[in-house]
């Protein structure tokens, strides 16, 4: 157990410590001897004295703090932001260059650590001398300052412009350098204190609270003796060994196992994965027979019976036939006043006091007299919290007296025996990555454009004239052994008998070798021109159907058509022997 502090303050804390240490690295770096030496620097037209470089920061921190240049810069950055030092040359970039950018220190008297207080009225005196300075053009966010605080602060308006007007005319009168370093420091001053639009402010810390921290208060033996009071009770707090804790956190890791969606997965699918929403039906708040896992784990302990409104239900049927069912209901009512609007807890309030706790009440329950009076002084001033310590009773009154009846009456065995045990489904996908199937990839346009093609070419299969007769017995070469658009050469000297042509036994080819094969083959050629294939290019001066079309299809004969059909056989019978002649090369 970690013992608070009895002074841990509820206020802002202003960074004090951060503060003040940052206050003695710029008193070092003011230091003659182990500080920045500054020098007289030239910015546009004008000499500024006890001006140093952003590089010259840089390097004096890496120096004496001993840390990395980020860490460097970064600390440079702070010293800028909270207005330790302020640029000369970029006086609205409020970060530190490292380079020969220059910067002045700030005078002490802005530190923010002073607490000097940046009141509107200053500010207001700002922003109008600088209006008159620059003949009213100012910042967008200026302007619309200058215009609120003219509203705000108009009783003393007029005092504001004499200010104003006194503080140009003594800034006049100064050199140029100490009058161009004044307005660069009064300008990163207001940048901090006053941030505009889209910049952090750093200097934000929140609410004012009720006490503060950094206060030095000095202690008094009530003070001392508050804090015995408080350590003698923190050490008086009961203490659990490790052993126990941990073996009470596996019982309860085994015992909600089952019931947990990722170790043990979800009946009947994960909705989330499977985008089934079965789930959500069967699980939903007041479903009219829920699931048996469900029934199940209102048994584990009485704080999931009263957290599922299924299981309220099913409890307060069980505290109705026992009489005592006003106890769950003040409980809920209770639960409603916590919860609810804060506008009706006077009148929620009042409204339970009459149903459940005033003499003679409809719904009168049962408590002891030290929390009535606790109750009943409370409801003076209502709250959402009045009315927990009557709450806790009942509670507790239900969880030991009526919560273990239940488990063993009808009522709960009944609501068990017709639970509901889903089965477990399998549904599709969810674009989801974490638990999804492998889907393949979309096909490329290449790959598409193929499938069209095919399929406008068993298209133009299928649509040819049935009205001309088809000659099985014609033989066709395949496209693999001859694809010329010229007549076929027929040798004289090859035998017209398939049987006498050699053939190869061995060797790879484009047909299978063995006895019976060339015949196949070329019948499955043949197969496969009648079903079409004619309609290439390649087969048009041979095909016996019909000539070859821009659309592919297959048109009905013609005179030429005609006088090709007669030479079919011959034509065939040609590129029979071309294929078996390739196949004995093979």
């Amino acid at each position: 157990m970690t013992v608070t502090r009895l002074d841990q303050g509820q206020r802002h804390r202003p960074r004090m410590a951060f503060l003040k240490k940052i206050e003695a690295l710029m008193m070092e770096m003011q230091n003659p001897d182990t500080g920045i030496k500054t020098k007289m620097q030239r910015v546009m037209v004008t000499n500024i004295p006890h001006a140093v470089a952003g590089n010259d920061i840089l390097q004096w921190i890496l120096q004496r703090l001993q840390v990395t240049q980020e860490e460097a810069l970064h600390l440079g950055d702070l010293f800028v932001k909270y207005g330790y030092i302020y640029p000369l040359q970029e006086p609205k970039n409020l970060t530190l260059k490292t380079d020969g950018s220059l910067y002045r220190f700030q005078t002490p008297y802005f530190w923010p650590a002073q607490k000097w207080p940046a009141d509107d009225t200053d500010y207001a005196i700002y922003l109008a001398k600088k209006n008159i300075k620059r003949k009213g053009v100012l910042e967008e966010y200026e302007k619309e300052h200058y215009n609120m605080l003219n509203q705000k602060i108009n009783y003393k308006w007029d005092f504001v412009i004499m200010q104003a007007k006194e503080q140009y005319k003594a800034g006049k009168e100064r050199k140029k350098e100490d009058r161009y370093a004044l307005d660069c420091q009064e300008r990163a001053y207001w940048l901090v204190n006053r941030t505009p639009p889209g910049m952090l402010d750093v200097l934000e810390y929140g609410l004012d609270r009720v006490t503060d921290p950094n206060e030095n208060k000095k202690k008094t033996l009530d003070v001392y003796r508050r804090e015995i009071m408080y350590y003698q009770q923190a050490i008086m707090k009961t203490r659990v060994k490790s052993s126990v804790s941990l073996g009470g956190l596996v019982k309860y890791s085994e015992q909600f196992l089952s019931n947990d969606p990722i170790l043990s997965g979800c009946l009947p699918s994960n909705p989330w994965i499977t985008d089934d929403p079965e789930f959500w039906d069967l699980n939903a708040k007041l479903v009219e027979i829920p699931t048996r896992m469900r029934v199940e784990r209102w048994a584990f302990n009485f704080s999931e019976l009263i957290r599922d409104p299924k299981g309220r239900q099913n409890f307060q049927l069980f505290l109705k036939k026992e009489f005592s069912g006003e106890n769950l209901g003040f409980w809920e009512a209770c639960e409603d006043l916590k919860y609810g609007d804060q506008s009706k807890v006077k009148e929620k309030a009042e409204e339970i006091y009459k149903l459940f706790l005033a003499p003679g009440a409809r719904r009168w329950i049962n408590i002891d007299g030290t929390t009535m009076g606790i109750t009943v002084k409370g409801l003076k001033h209502p709250h959402r919290y009045v009315l927990d310590a009557a709450q806790t009773h009942i509670y507790m009154l239900m969880k030991k007296d009526s919560y273990g009846r239940y488990l063993k009456s009808p009522i709960y065995k009944e609501m068990l025996a017709k639970a509901v045990v889903p089965q477990q489904t399998v549904k599709k996908s969810s674009p989801f990555l974490f638990g999804r199937r492998t889907l393949p990839s979309s096909p490329s346009p290449i790959i598409l454009r193929q499938r069209e093609e095919e399929a406008k070419a068993r298209e133009a299969a299928t649509t040819v004239d049935i009205t001309q007769p088809h000659h099985r017995a014609s033989w066709s070469p395949h496209l693999a052994v001859y694809t010329s658009t010229s007549t076929p050469p027929c040798p004289a000297s090859q035998p017209h008998s398939p049987q006498a042509l050699p053939r190869s036994t061995t060797g790879p080819g484009p047909f299978p070798s063995g006895p019976g094969r060339p015949r196949a083959a070329a019948m499955s050629l043949g197969r496969w021109l009648r079903r079409g294939r004619w309609s290439s290019p390649a087969f048009t001066a041979v095909s016996p159907e019909g000539s070859a079309v821009s659309h592919g299809k297959v048109q009905p004969l013609g005179g030429r058509e005609r006088r090709l059909r007669r030479d079919s056989r011959a034509v065939s019978r040609a590129c029979f022997y071309s294929m078996n002649s390739v196949q004995a090369m093979c």
